[in-house]
């Protein structure tokens, strides 16, 4: 089977207009009939949820640390089966991964392992010849990255187009394919460090078709689309272990919290559970008073607890359904925001109090600034939901909030993760469980640990 047609979009830093131009990129493409993938590199959980709007299909992450090369290269020949074109969105700067002195865990290791071409953005305000320098020096520095187009974004006049264009060409450096005007773009919500989650209210179609109708208009789309099919070097070979045969009859059913306090999830995790025959059957934690019917366990994602602690709170029958539920020692994972509901309460930045389940025995409380961020790798030390204790897995923290004691050893709670920071190497005690409990910051990358799926499936019903 031929590869499919790809694009990589990169930048030479964050903030330099690559979210939007992907959006803008897909939704272009989309409308000229061109069924594309979405994905998006590096463990971001925000953005893929603007790139499904744009795409109208299911987003997927791409990430080498978190998921191994093996994941990433399997993952995208799964997901791009059927369709045209695959826009991967990048993360940071082409080069920004995991080390300061390798490209691992970045767009550009993605990029070279997908034998994609790349279109760097560029941030061309008040920019000229130096273009080229810097275009240079993105070129060169790994041999095996492919950049085989130059973006400029915030450019100024056509003549500034043509300055730029032609700065690139006398050095034989990757052609301009695309210039934008300043303030051609409309702004995406932000928040913290990046986009706040999206729905069809903060992505509307009015906003897509701003976006779609730029990139028409400032980019050549037909010569970028030429890019993409360049991209015909065969993909390595990978281990094939990660999406074998599928189960079509659902064994097990688990009900998962979504509504706007409860959605940060990585896809692959639901997509992995589905494929193993679990039916996931959602519930809204805000608005529902009871869980659904005839689950074996729950599944409580991150998101915005703190922004709706306050309905949250006075939904008291869901909070004493899910409490019931765990105390019945049915099977439950928690992260991150999913921490903070089971929790006594949260303390939002207003210094106000908000009850929740009450479970978890401590208070969480928002803090101005990030308390983690960054990979981790947790090494179960008891026998958890997930496996016997030594089952190991990776993922990411980004949260800003913390407990203001240690649950472990509090009324039958007790750590059940080692992680050790990958950037570091620090290792800390995280990862707290209660009967069948397990609650964690960490956003756990489960399914490219297809031991730990089936272990958590089994669990559910009840073989584990």
């Amino acid at each position: 089977m031929a590869n499919c047609p790809v694009i990589v979009v990169g930048g030479g830093s964050s903030g330099v207009g690559k979210t939007s131009i992907a959006l803008g990129l897909i939704h272009a493409y989309t409308k000229r009939g061109i069924k594309t993938r979405a994905f998006k590199v590096g463990p971001d959980f925000l953005d893929p949820t603007y790139l499904k709007i744009s795409s109208g299909n299911t987003c997927y992450n791409l990430d080498t640390w978190m998921m191994g090369p093996d994941y990433v290269v399997e993952s995208f020949k799964k997901h791009t089966e059927g369709f045209d074109l695959a826009i991967i969105e990048g993360v940071m700067g082409l080069f920004d991964g995991t080390s300061p002195d390798s490209s691992k865990g970045s767009t550009a290791e993605v990029a070279s392992l997908l034998n994609a071409p790349t279109v760097l953005i560029v941030n061309a305000k008040g920019m000229g010849r130096t273009i080229a320098a810097m275009v240079k020096g993105f070129c060169d520095l790994e041999k095996n990255t492919l950049i085989a187009g130059v973006v400029a974004n915030q450019a100024g006049s056509e003549k500034h187009a043509q300055i730029l264009s032609q700065a690139l060409s006398s050095c034989s450096l990757p052609p301009l394919i695309g210039s934008i005007p300043k303030e051609s773009l409309p702004k995406l919500p932000s928040r913290h460090l990046g986009l706040v989650s999206a729905n069809k209210k903060l992505l509307s179609d009015v906003v897509l078709d701003q976006l779609s109708e730029a990139m028409e208009k400032y980019i050549d789309l037909d010569g970028l689309f030429d890019l993409a099919k360049s991209a015909n070097a065969p993909l390595p070979s990978s281990s094939n272990k990660y999406f074998g045969e599928t189960s079509h009859k659902p064994k097990v059913r688990l009900g998962l919290a979504w509504d706007d306090a409860f959605h940060f999830v990585y896809n692959d995790n639901l997509t992995a559970l589905q494929d193993a025959g679990v039916e996931l059957a959602t519930f809204s934690p805000i608005n529902d008073k009871v869980l659904p019917a005839n689950i074996d366990g729950l599944y409580i994602c991150g998101g915005y607890p703190e922004v709706y602690a306050g309905e949250l709170s006075e939904n008291h029958a869901m909070k004493e359904q899910i409490a019931s539920f765990v105390q019945s020692g049915a099977p439950v994972y928690a992260e991150c925001g999913g921490l903070i509901y089971l929790s006594k309460g949260v303390e939002t930045l207003d210094a106000n109090r908000h009850e929740l389940v009450g479970l978890l025995p401590t208070w969480t409380k928002m803090t101005e600034r990030f308390r983690a961020l960054g990979y981790y790798e947790a090494t179960t030390t008891d026998k958890t939901i997930f496996g016997d204790a030594g089952t190991k897995f990776r993922g990411h923290k980004f949260h800003y909030s913390t407990t203001l004691d240690s649950p472990s050893g509090k009324s039958g709670w007790r750590s059940i993760y080692s992680l050790n920071r990958a950037r570091t190497g620090k290792v800390e005690k995280e990862g707290y469980c209660y009967k069948n409990t397990v609650a964690s910051y960490v956003h756990a990358h489960l399914a490219s640990k297809p031991s730990v799926i089936t272990n958590f499936t089994n669990t559910l019903c009840g073989r584990n």
